[in-house]
């Protein structure tokens, strides 16, 4: 990685920042639920600097005041398009528990309190665009929120279906999943005044439909037919892959939702580009002032190895936002980055992850799935029952960069605090040992996260996770390597209650599995929130198994929720008193 030549400096805030750069005006104004933090960890940054790459002129607004047109304005209408995003968490996600208690906090908000992300936060940013700038530039909505919504969706907020955003927001376009290619196309596009409606990647509405694309059952059917519904998700959930997907088209009221085919995972190299802008890794000062970025401390030395992840927890989006096929950037380019680090002043010889959606994705990847795109039919890579024979686990690359970052002058500590799938480790006969040692020898720090959710197979069966006889087997080996390298190291447990198909009777299994076997007491568990883009939030919904529309046992009573919660939590005594461990939950 060469750190880029540019000039060394965050994107304008202000008509100032403008000023400096000899700017008058901006091609592109990007808004955002987050304060504006430039770093390759988030999606306005990276958009950012993609779209300054190709010769734009870029300003971020972070959070901007809904209630006045002070921020809206402060940096005039820009000249080809708006972008807007509701950051990178979905804004009801961030402000609500999966219970709807307000949330206090916000990590991505100056001084931590959660007081500058509106609810729904992509829609609330558009109409303000539209109050203060009438008949203007294209708007295009992008991120997590958005991408997510993009076809008819069920929203737990209000219990309903809710309209694709687009109808929602009435914005013009919108980008969808990671958007590298799509953004870079739109810039160009709108610049050389082309139609961007051929862009892949993007989504628009049209008064006709697309006769050519796959035609999905309309909002009203999926209103009338629980089953229509399970039917859109599923057309929507097995065209995500480049290689072979078509574009759907979805009635709403008498127009389409138009989805053309997804845009194109980026390469190795790209990735590495991208990787290697001049992100500044700290909040722009204009946030800095009113406090410090909570997630700063996570992500400003943290190393993003990969994107994508085909683990399919039906409870996680990742796989329908980042896609399937796992994207790394190359060795070099990383440890470029490891060693840029140990230039900054602040750096104090800790990087806090190396990793991705699951740590241990990165270097290998199906050929099959390469060649030809992900499996459809519900054939996966892994699910509760099995790994797919033609993935081929493979921790040596993995393992080997490890082992350079350690090597790096100034760097200390290098953390993989990112998820790991356990049942990889135990899959991988050739490797798997000697990742975990590298793991319990170098790269964790009192405790080892890992995600079962759950014990109970037929739970686990709907979540999309594999058996408690891999966490056992996993355990096993964790604990026998901690005891020869003399350390007294943990693991942390995520687990998560009242998922669909979920009693309490399965809770109350697990409880006996946490006291027994794993000899801990869980010291958190999360509570199911069906998210958009999840087939977990279909069966919420539906109440019925999308795969074979068979009816499942959905607990919708909150305090029902809360006693399932309740009940793996519980302190129960025994034996070793002194092994502490803990659970913080976070789903996928």
């Amino acid at each position: 990685m060469s750190i880029s030549n540019k000039p060394n400096k965050f994107l304008p805030t202000t008509k100032e920042e403008m000023k400096q750069r000899g700017w008058d005006e901006l091609d592109v104004v990007l808004i955002t639920g987050d304060a504006y933090i430039d770093s390759p960890f988030m999606g306005i940054a990276v958009v950012g600097r993609i779209l300054e790459d190709i010769g734009l002129r870029v300003g971020i607004i972070g959070q901007p005041d809904i209630n006045s047109d002070i921020d809206i304005k402060r940096m005039g209408e820009p000249k080809l398009f708006w972008g807007v995003s509701g950051g990178s968490i979905d804004s009801m996600v961030s402000n609500y528990t999966a219970t709807k208690k307000f949330r206090n906090s916000d990590d991505y908000t100056p001084g931590g309190k959660n007081d500058k992300r509106p609810d729904r936060a992509t829609l609330v940013y558009t109409n303000l665009i539209r109050r203060y700038f009438k008949n203007t530039v294209p708007i295009v909505l992008g991120g997590i929120e958005a991408s997510l919504r993009r076809l008819t969706h069920y929203d737990y907020w209000t219990n309903k279906l809710r309209k694709p955003i687009l109808f929602d927001t009435k914005a013009d376009y919108m980008v969808y999943g990671m958007a590298e290619q799509a953004i870079m196309d739109l810039g160009l596009y709108l610049k050389e005044g082309k139609d961007p409606r051929t862009i892949k990647g993007l989504c628009y509405i049209s008064k006709e439909p697309v006769n050519e694309y796959l035609q999905i059952p309309s909002h009203q059917e999926c209103l009338d037919f629980k089953e229509k519904y399970i039917d859109l998700f599923k057309t929507f959930y097995d065209n995500n892959d480049p290689v072979y997907s078509k574009g759907l088209c979805q009635e709403v009221d008498g127009r389409y939702l138009i989805q053309n085919p997804p845009s194109r995972h980026m390469e190795e190299e790209e990735m590495d580009k991208i990787a290697s802008f001049p992100y500044q890794r700290d909040a722009h000062p204009y946030h800095a002032k009113d406090g410090k970025v909570k997630c700063l401390e996570t992500i400003k030395f943290s190393i993003m190895t990969h994107h994508g992840c085909w683990g399919e927890c039906n409870f996680c989006a990742i796989a329908a936002h980042q896609g399937r096929t796992i994207r790394t950037r190359s060795e070099k380019n990383i440890l470029a980055e490891a060693k840029h680090f140990t230039t900054m002043k602040d750096f104090k010889g800790i990087i806090s992850d190396v990793g991705g959606p699951t740590a241990n994705m990165y270097g290998y990847e199906c050929t099959k799935k390469i060649n030809l795109g992900t499996c459809i039919e519900n054939k996966r890579c892994v699910d509760a029952h099995r790994l797919c024979k033609t993935m081929k686990v493979d921790h040596s690359r993995n393992i080997q960069l490890l082992k350079d970052i350690r090597k790096v002058p100034g760097i200390k500590k290098a953390f993989v605090a990112s998820g790991v799938r356990y049942d990889l480790i135990t899959a991988d006969k050739k490797h798997g040992y000697e990742y975990l040692k590298e793991m319990v020898d170098h790269h964790i720090s009192g405790q080892m996260k890992v995600a079962p959710e759950h014990t109970n197979d037929e739970v686990l069966h709907h979540m999309g996770k594999p058996g408690k006889q891999t966490l056992i087997d996993f355990k096993a080996m964790y604990d026998k390597l901690n005891k020869e390298s003399g350390k007294q190291q943990f693991l942390t447990y995520y687990l998560i209650a009242a998922h669909p198909g979920c009693e309490e009777k399965h809770m109350h299994e697990l409880k006996q599995f946490t006291t027994h076997e794993l000899k801990m007491n869980p010291e958190q568990a999360q509570v199911f929130t069906p998210t958009p883009g999840t087939y977990s939030a279909v069966m919420y919904y539906t109440e019925l198994d999308p795969f074979t529309k068979k009816k499942i046992f959905v607990e919708k009573d909150q305090r029902r929720k809360e006693r399932q919660k309740e009940i793996v939590v519980a302190k129960t005594t025994f034996g070793n008193k002194n092994k502490k461990s803990s659970n913080s939950g976070m789903q996928g």
